[in-house]
């Protein structure tokens, strides 16, 4: 299990990280979300000892990263697929890495096995495409079979067959109990395969809940999309029962703060018959961007602002 207490890490007057505390606990895959300048990489550095917190703690299984007496076997970590040196193989760079442990050769070919890099584990790294780079990186994790494993954006640079890969890979780690803890900016993926979400901005905490739960309550705060006959006579009473109105194109209306039951019935006392009665659904995405829209560090100027601007 990977905890992280009351951490907080400061550069200067700048709060990279601000009394940050969350856990991240065995037989789940756990997502790491939050804008860029977030501190999420300052948060996952913290947790492998590669930045000293100005005060808290970050540990795994209760110990200090540096306390680890053989961090291969115990904590996977990839921060950088692209970070083996160039003029090694990849079954050079893994060797290597093994012989620090006393592993054996056996593992290096089992884990170039697993990732999918047996036609290139003779190649140098330097001319490595950044997927091929990405899972050598997931190799170098997986080498010591630790029950942990902390990767930030492994799915950066796959191709589609490479991301079901990982994402099936991930799951099963995660099913035989392990600690899976992951960063990454695809929403869409991390829906597919995350059950648990840690959200931080500006170096706070977020969120820490389940996938599902956190879409749920977005869904439930969605609109209702309404196609009818009579959609202006509709507006009107939904207006007045104090409905947000809005109608994104004509003879459809998008209604806040009323759910589609409430909606059919009141159609329905009006003689108004319903084209489209539907519920927009929340995702990952959604949930995402509702969270951290306080917490943005750079926002770019929509079309419309410019045009106000002008």
């Amino acid at each position: 299990m990977i905890e992280v207490t009351h951490l907080s890490k400061r550069y200067g007057a700048t709060a990279a990280v601000d009394d940050l505390t969350f856990a991240v606990r065995p037989g789940a895959v756990t997502g790491f979300l939050g804008p860029n300048g977030a501190g999420k990489s300052t948060t996952i550095r913290a947790i492998v000892g590669l930045d000293r917190p100005t005060s808290g703690t970050a540990t795994v299984n209760g110990r200090r990263y540096a306390d680890l007496k053989a961090p291969l076997q115990e904590v996977g970590t990839m921060l950088d697929g692209r970070n083996a040196h160039p003029g090694r193989t990849a079954f050079g760079h893994l060797m290597g890495l093994a012989r620090t442990h006393g592993m054996r050769r056996a593992r290096v070919e089992q884990v170039i096995g697993l990732a999918g890099l047996e036609s290139v584990a003779r190649r140098r790294v330097g001319g490595f495409s950044l997927g091929m780079g990405q899972r050598l990186g997931i190799a170098a994790a997986l080498l010591g079979d630790p029950p942990t494993l902390i990767l930030d954006e492994p799915v950066n640079g796959l191709d589609p067959d490479g991301v079901r890969w990982i994402r099936h890979l991930l799951r099963a780690l995660a099913e035989e109990g392990r600690t899976v803890f992951l960063s990454s900016h695809l929403m869409s993926e991390l829906a597919e395969t995350a059950g648990r979400v840690v959200v931080i901005g500006r170096g706070k905490l977020l969120a820490d809940e389940d996938v599902a739960t956190l879409v749920a309550e977005t869904a439930r705060a969605g609109s209702v999309r309404v196609r009818a006959t009579d959609p202006g006579r509709l507006a009107q009473a939904l207006r007045t029962a104090g409905a947000a109105v809005a109608v994104p194109e004509p003879g459809t209306l998008e209604v806040a703060g009323s759910t589609a039951g409430e909606i059919g019935a009141l159609a329905s006392r009006l003689g108004v018959t319903l084209l489209e009665l539907s519920t927009t659904s929340g995702t990952l995405e959604d949930a995402y961007l509702n969270l951290t829209a306080d917490a943005v560090q750079y926002r770019a100027s929509t079309t419309t602002d410019q045009a106000d601007a002008r």
